[in-house]
Formats: structure tokens, C-alpha cells, sequence
């Protein structure tokens, strides 16, 4: 197994909104106060909804034999259960309307593939890790990927008689 790291960098499309909001805001303090105030309050407003786009995008996805880490949170190898790597459909079905509340989610929306991971710890109220990744199959494999029990019904077992 092999580590992977991946930072879920904001796209430039939330840049360019950015750049777009502060805009407005100059926009507006042109019209009503001048030049002047427009320049500061377009660069207070660009430099304040950029450092929370840059916060929000620098969350970090790391996986690998030690287990699996989604921003701040960590969950061992131990307890690393069934892991499925999702497509952008069952990403937003595992979202959606088969989500389970209880689960914990390290989403981001501008990412739309991610990684299930069943959580093997009876103590933790979470049955599962939901984690956005732009690579979803090298997580699974980096965390060892145990496929998930089958959906099928169980087949009986022969009477021992």
C-alpha cells in the first residue's frame, strides 16, 4: 500500500466569484462615498472572502497503512472497514437519499467523486466516513481496499442433521 495525499484546492470558478463579490462591493462604495473608499473596500472584501475560500479549500485527504485522515479528524487503520470508492452519481446518492445521518461526511461541493469508508469500531457512533477525493479508486487502494459485503441475500446453510 501506498500513501496518497490530495488537497481539495478550491476551482477558479470560486476565485473568479471572489473577485466578482468584491467588485460589487467596490461597485457600490463608488456610487455612494467615490474612488477611493471603491479601491479599499474592493481589496478589504477581495483579501477577506479569499482567505476563507483559501481555508476552506486547504483541507487535506490522506490515506494510506496508517489509515485515513479528512481535515482534522483521523481514523485508524483499526477501524478502517469496507471501503468504496464512489462516482459522482453514488456520491450524490450517498448524499442525498441514502445517507445515513449518523455518518460523518468530509465533503467538499465543488468535488464531486468520493470514498466510503465502514468504520469497524463498535464505540464510534459514526457507521461510516464519507470523504470527497478527486481520486477515489487510489484512496480505496492506498487504504487496502476491503470490498463491501455483498447486498445479496445470504445462502442458507445445509442442515447438519
Amino acid at each position: 500500500m501506498q500513501n496518497r495525499r490530495e488537497r481539495l484546492v478550491a476551482p477558479v470558478s470560486w476565485w473568479v466569484g471572489v473577485l466578482a463579490f468584491a467588485l460589487a462591493w467596490a461597485w457600490l462604495l463608488l456610487v455612494v462615498a467615490g474612488t477611493g473608499a471603491a479601491v479599499v473596500t474592493f481589496v478589504g472584501v477581495a483579501v477577506l472572502t479569499g482567505a476563507v475560500v483559501w481555508a476552506y479549500g486547504r483541507t487535506v485527504v490522506d490515506a494510506g497503512p496508517a489509515g485515513l485522515r479528512g481535515g482534522r479528524a483521523f481514523l485508524t487503520a483499526e477501524h478502517v472497514g469496507a471501503v468504496t470508492p464512489l462516482d459522482r452519481v453514488a456520491t450524490r446518492e450517498a448524499l442525498g437519499p441514502r445517507a445515513d445521518a449518523r455518518a460523518w461526511l468530509h465533503v467538499r461541493p465543488y468535488v464531486d467523486t468520493a470514498v466510503r469508508v465502514d468504520v469497524d469500531d463498535p464505540a464510534d457512533p459514526a457507521p461510516y466516513w464519507l470523504v470527497s477525493t478527486r481520486h477515489p479508486e487510489a484512496v480505496a487502494a492506498a487504504l487496502g481496499a476491503r470490498p463491501a459485503p455483498s447486498d445479496a441475500p445470504d445462502q442458507p446453510t445445509p442442515d447438519p442433521r
